[in-house]
């Protein structure tokens, strides 16, 4: 009895030890930036950082290895990031380019794996077509939207501790960046650092350039800020958050748009229900789910969405024509799919529709239009003539002189008499021979058990007259 005792009082004692040594272990949370900064990126890192806040994470560490991307989704980043009152810091491995420069001059500290970039944030204009690249910007243009984005690089980098030049000589390419008499970067160039360069030490006070350090690994990071023995949580993004980021991202989500509003177009001007419309429904729907899980489309939205699928279907299945049904389904699927491309993020009680995400949408949306009218005039023009689309198009014709015929032919018929069976008013039913036939007259009115004769026949339609009047005897009483 004493022996169970003791081993239970053993197993309390570890497991007591055991968890305050969990207890004692800093919690770091590594949060990914891979690829493309997108919308869909900047919900999943709210996410994160609102889970690591929750779980009172003691530091945080960005893993970045990105080229860039959107100016709208890195200030939702760097807002996420600054609203944190623990320590940050960016692990470059291996590449942070313009939108992540930015993101990562908003940390407290970065570190840089062998071989890693950092710099080059000038801002440049996408085309809101699919595919469509960089846009030419005029001088003015240009500042417009370079300036905003220098102040923003400028403010991230104060306030955490970084040279504010060197941050704007990555945005501005007519801005030199020296140390003393030494270039670092001439005028005319891009602010771009290799680690190397970036963990130099430079002036007087033997500061680094803008690395601390050139680590290989987050735990070699660790080890250099002071963190040891840290309980580190990796946090990855969900399934749906990575199908929403390739769905709301560029070019796929205009290119989605422009197919899903195609396929609705072709069915709209078809007759019946198809696959065009079932392809066009599911492109709109993968389309607007992407998003919704991207935070960009709320219930409102869907709500939208819905009702206007639900009117197109009363449209085409159940009401006749085309009419009030079918326009109010069109004006709210465009107006739930405009509102879908407009930000909204966790924590914002409202909609925040500043003039150029208002902009964007309206650009986004006139573009997938114009593709959906493009589309549409070419595959009604070309469509039918492609080889590879034959299938799709009944070739085979049935011919009359290939002896092909909608009704047998019933030629012999004509100059055979019979009698009615039914009032001809001015179709019935006549007999002739053991043959019952439905017939039309020439407009005349044939009383049922008249004699008639077979005057015409057109295919499958009969016509008859009485056989009095097709006599060629002359009635009693006239003259010849």
């Amino acid at each position: 009895m004493k022996r169970t005792l003791y081993a239970l009082l053993t197993v309390l004692a570890l497991a007591c030890h055991t968890h305050a040594q969990e207890e004692e272990q800093p919690l770091v949370y590594v949060v990914p930036i891979k690829d493309m900064i997108e919308r869909g990126l900047a919900h999943f890192i709210t996410r994160a950082l609102s889970e690591a806040k929750d779980a009172g994470m003691d530091a945080l560490v960005i893993d970045m290895n990105t080229p860039g991307g959107r100016l709208d989704a890195t200030k939702h980043i760097i807002d996420a990031i600054s609203d944190l009152d623990v320590p940050t810091y960016t692990f470059v491995n291996s590449d942070a380019i313009s939108a992540g420069a930015i993101t990562a001059l908003a940390t407290d500290g970065i570190f840089m794996a062998p071989g890693g970039l950092i710099g080059d944030a000038m801002p440049i204009m996408m085309s809101p077509l699919p595919m469509g690249g960089a846009q030419e910007l005029s001088g003015e243009m240009r500042e417009k939207i370079t300036a905003p984005t220098a102040a923003l690089i400028r403010s991230v980098a104060e306030r955490n501790g970084h040279d504010a030049d060197l941050a704007e000589a990555m945005v501005r390419p007519e801005n030199e960046y020296k140390i003393g008499e030494e270039v670092i970067c001439a005028e005319g160039e891009l602010l771009t650092l290799t680690s190397k360069e970036a963990a130099r030490v430079v002036g007087e006070d033997k500061r680094p350039l803008l690395s601390r350090g050139t680590v290989d690994s987050i735990e070699d990071l660790l080890t250099a800020v002071g963190i040891e023995n840290a309980r580190i949580v990796r946090v990855t993004p969900t399934l749906a958050e990575k199908i929403a980021r390739t769905v709301e991202g560029f070019p796929l989500s205009g290119i989605l748009l422009a197919l899903g509003l195609l396929g609705i177009y072709i069915e709209v001007r078809s007759p019946g229900f198809g696959f065009p419309g079932i392809a066009g429904a599911c492109l709109l729907m993968l389309w607007f789910w992407g998003h919704h899980i991207a935070g960009l489309a709320g219930m409102a939205e869907l709500v939208m969405f819905v009702a206007g699928m639900i009117l197109l279907m009363l449209e085409i299945f159940v009401i006749p024509g085309f009419g009030i049904a079918g326009i109010m389904g069109i004006a709210l699927l465009i107006g739930s799919i405009g509102l879908a491309m407009v930000e909204h993020y966790p924590g914002t009680p409202v909609y925040r529709i500043p003039d150029v995400d208002m902009h964007t949408a309206i650009l986004n949306m006139s573009s997938a239009i114009l593709l959906t009218c493009l589309f549409g005039w070419a595959a009604g023009r070309y469509l039918p003539r492609m080889p590879m689309f034959n299938w799709l198009v009944l070739q085979t014709e049935t011919a009359h002189d290939d002896g092909f015929t909608a009704a047998p032919i019933q030629d012999d018929l004509i100059g055979s008499t019979g009698l009615a069976e039914t009032d001809l008013r001015p179709g019935g039913i006549v007999s002739i021979g053991d043959r019952r036939l439905n017939v039309v007259t020439r407009g005349t009115f044939i009383d049922r058990a008249s004699p008639i004769v077979v005057a015409e026949v057109h295919g499958s339609r009969i016509v008859v007259e009485s056989h009095e009047t097709s006599s060629d005897e002359p009635e009693e009483g006239l003259e010849t």
